[in-house]
This record gives C-alpha cells, structure tokens and sequence, in this order.
C-alpha cells in the first residue's frame, strides 16, 4: 500500500517562453538543474518514452515516464509506466516582456512502510525546498543560456 504526496512550486524566469519550453523540453538535459535526477534517457523507439534514475542520500530510483499531454509554450504532463511511480505537469506562463513563469506539479507514491518511518510534514518539505531549489537552478540556467546566445 502507498501513499500519494503532492508538491508544487513555481518560479519566474526572466526569458521567452520559447527559450523556455526550449530548455525545458530537453529532457535529457534536465540533470543540469534538478539535483536528484541522475539521468534520463529519451527512448529512440518512442520520443514520447524516457527513462529517469533518481539518486539521492544512498538510495537510488530509476522509472520510465510517457508524456500524456505536450502542447508546446504551455504544457509537459507525465505519468510513470514502470518503476518509481508518479505523475505531474510543468506548465509555462507567458509574462510577455517580463518573461515567463514556470510551474511544476509533482505527485509521487511512496510505500506505506516509508511514511510510517518518515514524518510526512518534514518529508514534504525536504522535498518542496529541493524542487524549488532545482527550479531557481534552472532560472540561473534559462538566464545563462539566454545571455550566451547573443
């Protein structure tokens, strides 16, 4: 038996909403700002397809995701097939000439014996406090990308 825990946590991002998805629809680049992703492969025989492996504290997770919702500038909506499971969206903002917004909802599954020994509130937050941290990495990456492109 599991229990679902939800988060969600936003960040602005002073770039185009097309730098933006453009960044963040590279999910194999994804490493680069989300601290406990290890990897994630985009499977050749089906884009829609990749596999992630999660690493953190000695423990590692490994899962594949399909892409159940992809409209470009506004939407990337996933759900686990196998492994870790979970589901979420990142959804995009356009702010106009003050850039974009990016939100990312992520529910997880853990198993029941995990939240006995872990206190849900405190997991909870260790794990808003990383996601919002991988989301102001990737702001600093989106800012980066953006001023070396020109």
């Amino acid at each position: 038996m599991s229990d679902w825990l939800e988060h969600t946590v936003q960040v602005e991002v002073e770039a185009a909403i097309d730098q933006v998805w453009s960044l963040w629809s590279d999910l194999e680049q994804m490493p680069k700002w989300m601290k406990w992703i290890d990897s994630v492969t985009v499977l050749p025989e089906d884009p829609e397809l990749s596999r992630w492996k999660l690493a953190t504290g000695g423990l590692e997770f490994s899962w594949k995701s399909r892409i159940t919702k992809k409209i470009p500038n506004q939407i990337i909506q996933w759900e686990s097939v196998d492994g870790l499971p979970n589901r979420g969206a990142i959804r995009f903002y356009d702010r106009g000439d003050r850039g974009s917004v990016v939100k990312m909802s992520i529910a997880y599954a853990i198993p029941g014996f995990l939240g006995q020994l872990m206190d849900n509130l405190f997991l909870g937050r260790a794990v808003e406090a990383t996601l919002k941290s991988d989301l102001e990495r990737f702001r600093a990456y989106a800012l980066k990308a953006q001023n070396t492109e020109i």
